[in-house]
């Protein structure tokens, strides 16, 4: 194992650890920033730094995103309440590399709807990430997102990505959740890549908008939606490995 994966292991696994906390504290009557400010107290008690903290201008260790809000919320002071969809995006940055992880969760109890629109994308990353092997291109990757996504009703995304994970948080390879260009014209998957593989979708139209925080970025029919995200190694052979698991992920596995 060279010293990059070695590194981004130990961080992947305080990013684990840090994420089970905060979906554990996200209750009703919780705010955004009581989560952002445990994340920030566990990271740097693990003995890592939050990661998007390194992001010029970005000061949280989190993104919360709540219902039509697609990615980077910004923590703030509104308290959430039963029936929100809130994503929580975080990321470890330890002796020089980042890691990266997002869930989505339900606050209270979900209605049968909410529950498929979160289990359609859950299922959606575990599928993608599984052709994140030798031999395949990125192009599989996002085929499978797009498919799957698309196949359940709903709208993936356009130009928010998932992708390569190292010195910086976003690095090359882009991985769009949907085909861009033909299979063989994408990067190839080979042995050590360090992805984040993400989907990213909207239970109704996919257009969005950026609010005026220059950062918050929601749909524009306030459809909600919902992100999930892991942390990932190419092996050499066999399915790649989570580097940021999160209890219960095997049973998509």
């Amino acid at each position: 194992m060279n010293k990059q994966i070695e590194i981004q292991k130990k961080a992947g696994k305080i990013l684990s650890e840090v994420m089970v906390e905060l979906m554990n504290f996200a209750k009703a009557e919780v705010t955004p920033l009581e989560l952002d400010a445990l994340a920030t107290k566990i990271i740097t008690q693990k003995g890592g730094y939050p990661g998007f903290k390194k992001v010029p201008g970005y000061h949280h260790a989190t993104c919360i995103s709540v219902n039509e809000v697609v990615v980077h919320g910004i923590p703030n002071d509104t308290k959430l309440q039963k029936g929100d969809i809130v994503s929580i995006d975080s990321g470890v940055f330890l002796d020089g590399y980042h890691t990266d992880i997002t869930e989505t969760i339900v606050i209270g109890e979900p209605t049968k709807t909410t529950e498929q629109l979160l289990s359609v994308g859950k299922k959606t990353m575990f599928k993608a990430i599984d052709k994140a092997v030798v031999g395949n291109r990125i192009g599989d990757i996002s085929k499978v997102i797009q498919e799957n996504i698309e196949a359940a009703g709903y709208s993936v995304i356009r130009g928010l990505i998932g992708h390569g994970v190292g010195k910086s948080l976003h690095e090359d390879p882009e991985i769009p959740g949907y085909v861009e260009v033909p299979r063989d014209k994408t990067p190839e998957i080979k042995e050590g890549m360090v992805l984040a593989v993400e989907a990213i979708y909207a239970k109704g139209k996919n257009d969005v908008y950026v609010e005026d925080d220059d950062w918050t970025i929601a749909t524009l029919d306030k459809s909600p939606t919902s992100v999930f995200e892991r942390t990932i190694v190419v092996q050499k052979e066999g399915k790649p490995e989570i580097i940021t698991p999160l209890p219960g992920d095997e049973k998509y596995r």
